[in-house]
């Protein structure tokens, strides 16, 4: 849990930062004496930096994730297992009709992978070694089929421009409540250049508040589009193999050692129980597997 907690809070992170990086900068002030301090300012401003923060994430994400995991990208295949992933790869990609991803393996002796990148045509897929050396190719083939289903879904698109609306909202709300608070504990007197600390405080703190609240529709999106990812897989790989997929991973009770700020971009979550099931970035592996089962032969 405490992973997943650190991924969501990862985002209001970069909404805070760039909050007080305005608020340093003065553009606060500056909006407010040219009059764009009402609700159309307000607007404005917290639609640049709500869907700027999460564009910026997505942006890097490439790169953040081959740092955070030390994964190393297969320019050349150095193998036969290294040539066998890069072709499967290639091969669901065609079918999936999406540009070919990198491909990379990092250093993790959990059963676990992700896919991650800006657009469907320029995505990182990655394994973990303790993936290929624990699962058997049907089942490693049935996992790069679910992660290629994540690109070709746009996922991480969705998921950012889903982001983006809710910490929009997010900044707007927690600026239009600190002003209410701001008013009063000045007595109702009006503040020139954007307000004052307890408008600023308060600020920070509703952010917060309303991200954790944010974070669990981005978190309930999330679980279902697992569920479009296995459906992706087993169609690549075939509905067996996407079962037997999750079926190991069920019997693994590794630690994730998948870094904090892309867990919830494995193939598997972690267990939760009472409210913070609504933090979990994946549903039960029993769910995904029974989902998969009770699927129409056609779906």
């Amino acid at each position: 849990m405490r992973r997943i907690a650190l991924f969501l809070l990862t985002n209001i992170a970069v909404l805070l930062l760039l909050s007080i990086v305005m608020r340093i900068f003065g553009v606060d002030q500056w909006a407010a004496a040219r009059g764009y301090g009402g609700m159309g300012g307000m607007l404005l401003y917290a639609a640049v930096i709500g869907m700027g923060g999460s564009f910026i994430s997505l942006a890097i994400s490439k790169w953040t994730a081959k740092w955070s995991t030390g994964a190393r990208v297969i320019d050349q295949p150095q193998n036969e297992t290294e040539r066998w992933l890069v072709d499967t790869v290639r091969r669901h990609a065609d079918k999936a009709g999406i540009g070919m991803p990198e491909v990379a393996i990092y250093d993790g002796p959990e059963m676990n992978a992700f896919a991650t990148g800006m657009s469907k045509n320029s995505a990182l897929v990655a394994v973990s070694s303790g993936l290929l050396q624990q699962m058997n190719r049907e089942q490693v083939n049935a996992v790069l089929g679910h992660e290629i289903g994540h690109v070709a879904n746009g996922d991480m698109v969705t998921l950012t421009l889903i982001q983006g609306v809710l910490n929009t909202l997010v900044i707007l709300a927690s600026r239009v409540v600190g002003r209410l608070v701001d008013s009063w504990l000045s007595g109702g007197r009006d503040r020139e250049g954007g307000g004052g600390m307890g408008y600023f405080f308060s600020v920070l703190v509703l952010q917060m508040v309303f991200g954790l609240f944010a974070s669990m529709i981005v978190m309930a999106f999330s679980r279902w589009r697992e569920f479009r990812a296995d459906a992706a897989g087993a169609n690549l790989a075939g509905r067996a193999s996407m079962i037997s997929a999750l079926e190991r991973l069920k019997a693994d009770h590794g630690e994730n050692t998948l870094p904090k700020t892309i867990a919830a971009f494995g193939i598997s979550g972690h267990i939760a129980t009472g409210l913070q099931r609504l933090f979990m970035s994946h549903p039960p592996l029993e769910e995904r597997i029974a989902a998969l089962r009770n699927a129409s032969p056609h779906a």
